[in-house]
């Protein structure tokens, strides 16, 4: 009876022990920033590094087959940057097959996982790719490389290296027919200025409630607000991230107010790069002759009053041009969706993704 006993403990023991080391071993990965593997994880695409990208081994983040976020360095930026995709449910079942891509901008104060508020953006039908845009980054090449954020050329890291990184990796159709550009906040600007500096590479493109024309001194405003970490400024009301998160608490460092675009006070041409990346300016609007052209904004609150304003500056340049676009001004939310105020939220955003992805899929389709 003492022997039987006696086992017991002993295996209970170890039992004891070997719970220990595992939680041991666990919380030793997550210190070190690595994922837990698991046995039945679901398998993604393997990625190989190129065009300045490098993989950070270990950092995958899996969230099903289909939806994945690999991390890399690029001496363009600065630490660490993920990079979210969706893919087709399709995608690994139908090998010979190759699909259209859309890549979405996520606004000022957010990160790739704010896609996950879109739900529209993970379709059948194509494949979504959501990289870093920074805290604050503007999708711009920084005109100040030596602040607290160190490197910081968003624009290159977009163009010159993770398009041409995803057309390596994944079957896409890598041409501007079937590529597009869509963004809210700070990404709708990053969504209209990449298709305007690269007409080449999209010919689709949408902002939402975006930061689209500097010619505006309360656009301007907005930028230097991220700047300068201002954090009762757009990130007070959700600007960019799911509705009650409370993630959007800042614009990370405090940066010199001419960092990113220089002066933009109009005094002797002061403010000249504003001026030359200005989405609104004629000059700009005429590279995106051919593209499809979609805007959304609502009315309400601090933000979108002057978004609206912004968009329909766009809108009107673009018809005297001569260059068609369609322009969805929702006003109070009421027309577009029971959960959508007019604000500057995603119970705006999602709806209106869910009416502009299925519009997208179409021309993408029809594109051949």
């Amino acid at each position: 009876m003492t022997s039987i006993l006696s086992g017991a403990r002993v295996r209970a023991a170890m039992r004891a022990t070997a719970t220990a080391a595992a939680t041991a071993l666990v919380a030793t990965v997550v210190a070190l920033g690595g994922p837990v593997a698991h046995a039945d994880a679901p398998a993604v695409p393997a990625f190989t590094d190129g065009y300045g990208l490098t993989q950070v081994v270990g950092a995958t983040e899996v969230h099903s087959g289909t939806d994945f976020t690999i991390t890399v360095t690029t001496p363009q930026l600065s630490g660490r940057h993920r990079i979210r995709i969706l893919l087709p449910s399709g995608y690994a079942t139908e090998p010979g097959k190759r699909w259209p891509v859309a890549y979405f901008l996520h606004g000022g104060g957010g990160n790739v996982d704010d896609a996950a508020a879109a739900p529209a953006l993970h379709s059948d039908s194509m494949i979504t790719v959501v990289p870093d845009g920074g805290l604050k980054g503007w999708y711009a090449n920084w005109l100040m490389q030596n602040t607290a954020l160190g490197a910081a050329n968003w624009e290159a890291f977009h163009l010159d290296q993770v398009v041409p990184f995803i057309d390596a990796n994944l079957r896409t159709v890598a041409d501007r027919g079937h590529r597009a550009v869509v963004g809210l906040s700070m990404g709708g600007y990053g969504a209209l200025h990449y298709a305007e500096a690269r007409p080449d590479l999209f010919g689709h493109t949408a902002s939402l409630s975006g930061g689209i024309d500097f010619g505006m001194a309360e656009i301007r405003a907005a930028v230097l607000a991220t700047e300068l970490n201002v954090t009762g400024a757009w990130c007070a009301v959700s600007t960019s991230t799911p509705a009650g998160t409370g993630r959007c608490t800042g614009y990370g460092p405090y940066t010199d107010s001419d960092a990113i675009f220089g002066s933009p006070y109009p005094v002797f041409n002061a403010d000249h790069v504003w001026n030359e990346v200005n989405p609104a300016a004629k000059a700009n609007l005429a590279k995106l002759a051919g593209a499809e052209i979609t805007l959304y904004t609502g009315n309400q609150g601090p933000i979108d009053h002057f978004t609206e304003m912004a968009a329909n500056n766009v809108k009107a340049r673009l018809d005297q041009l001569g260059l068609p676009s369609r322009f969805v001004d929702y006003g109070n939310g009421s027309s577009l969706a029971p959960g959508c105020d007019g604000g500057h939220n995603y119970g705006c955003w999602a709806p209106a993704l869910a009416d502009y992805v299925p519009r997208l899929q179409a021309s993408f389709a029809a594109a051949g």
